[in-house]
């Protein structure tokens, strides 16, 4: 009962963190410093990100480390898990930059400051980096849990 769990609430996680980054990058695109409801709208996508990783960490390693499913072994020889280990790297590196700029953000409003949109387009970017590799995960996934390219 518990590896259905885990697993659903790794698979719930994809939902959530997709939905999320996706429209946290809408909002982005109409983000100024005088709209404070699409601030709300940026930072409340954050949120959501954040409780997807959250999940995405935590049934990750429960799976893993609890060998809920299969063996550890399974996962440490698959090269595909280690490719989705990489992408998900890759996600958790390029997110130092609007993570920092968010919790600016939301300092400045909790101090009724604007915010700083000057980063904007920068923040656009990694969000639309971030939402390409988000969608290339399951299909590394499936691959991984179907056990294909496996080392020697």
């Amino acid at each position: 009962m518990l590896a259905a769990l885990m697993s659903g609430l790794h698979v719930l996680a994809l939902g959530v963190g997709l939905g999320a980054v996706f429209v946290r990058g809408r909002a982005l695109r109409v983000v100024s410093p005088s709209d404070a409801r699409a601030i709300r709208a940026v930072l409340l996508a954050d949120n959501f990100w954040g409780v997807a990783a959250f999940l995405w960490v935590g049934s990750g390693l429960a799976r893993l480390l609890g060998q809920l499913d299969k063996g550890i072994d399974f996962y440490l020889y698959n090269r595909f898990f280690w490719v989705k280990m990489g992408l998900f790297a890759l996600v958790l590196v390029l997110e130092i930059t609007p993570m920092a700029a968010f919790i600016r953000w939301r300092v400045a409003l909790k101090q009724g400051r604007p915010i700083d949109a000057r980063r904007v387009p920068l923040l656009i970017r990694i969000n639309d980096a971030e939402t390409v590799l988000v969608l290339l995960i399951p299909f590394v996934a499936a691959a991984m849990a179907r056990g294909l390219w496996l080392t020697a």
